[in-house]
């Protein structure tokens, strides 16, 4: 897991501009507008939907904002059809990467993702090319400056939390996909506020790069998160030791 902890690591220091803030918002009511649309307007009884909730909250996205995106998504309110399409790819240096979008043009979001692989050194491949090699799972991930590893790890293994790991100043809490909502919850009621908190893919194996080739590739996962349609970049790159000391 420590390739995923530094990236998240890093994700987190960049996350705090408030320019990244209101494109990830954008993407957060396009996932609450979806999981409403697919599942009804009740978290309660439609799992993912409390799961984007639960990451708008984490994100300090305004109620007012989350309660819209749900009106729109359950037909209250004019809303757009969304489709998911997910893309796998290489980048360089052999390194696996898999791209969850929810868009409503289908022709413009596959451009815009081949392009990004292209400028930047990587090839889109077929549907299955490179999935078999992650995990879908839960990450919750806390500020070690406010709670130690011990304390939560206590409250997470109890609640049913899969394994725990700390780097950099990130507590990240693992879980199976279906404990996912109920470890959050619990670890909220038990008084941990949490920095981030969602569903991902985790790979099973991790490459590992020099310098520059983790550089390189870092730059296509950035610029593909970046694109509007983009909901989650996943990828197979270990973050080596120094990076951050040499950026």
């Amino acid at each position: 897991m420590s390739g995923h902890s530094k990236w998240a690591t890093i994700r987190h220091k960049k996350g705090a501009a408030d320019a990244k803030r209101g494109q990830m918002f954008t993407k957060l009511i396009k996932e609450i507008s979806v999981a409403a649309k697919t599942g009804g307007s009740d978290p309660e009884s439609n799992a993912r939907l409390r799961t984007a909730i639960l990451k708008a909250r984490s994100e300090n996205m305004p109620k007012d904002n989350i309660e819209r995106a749900i009106k729109k998504g359950s037909g209250e309110m004019e809303d757009s059809t969304f489709y998911e399409l997910t893309y796998e790819g290489y980048a360089s240096g052999g390194v696996a990467i898999i791209v969850d979008t929810l868009t409503d043009n289908k022709n413009r979001t596959a451009g815009e993702v081949r392009s990004t692989f292209t400028k930047l050194g990587g090839s889109l491949g077929t549907t299955g090319s490179v999935a078999y090699m992650f995990q879908t799972k839960g990450v919750i991930a806390y500020d070690e400056e406010k709670y130690s590893e011990d304390e939560i790890l206590e409250v997470a293994l109890e609640l049913g939390a899969e394994d725990i790991s700390s780097e950099d100043g990130i507590i990240e809490v693992i879980t199976e996909q279906g404990d996912f909502n109920s470890v959050l919850e619990g670890l909220q009621e038990a008084g941990f506020t949490e920095l981030s908190a969602e569903i991902t893919k985790i790979a099973d194996t991790m490459v590992s790069l020099d310098l520059d080739g983790t550089r390189k590739v870092l730059k296509l996962i950035e610029r593909l998160e970046d694109l509007d349609d983009v909901q989650q970049v996943s990828s197979n790159l270990e973050i080596p030791e120094g990076f951050e000391d040499e950026e």
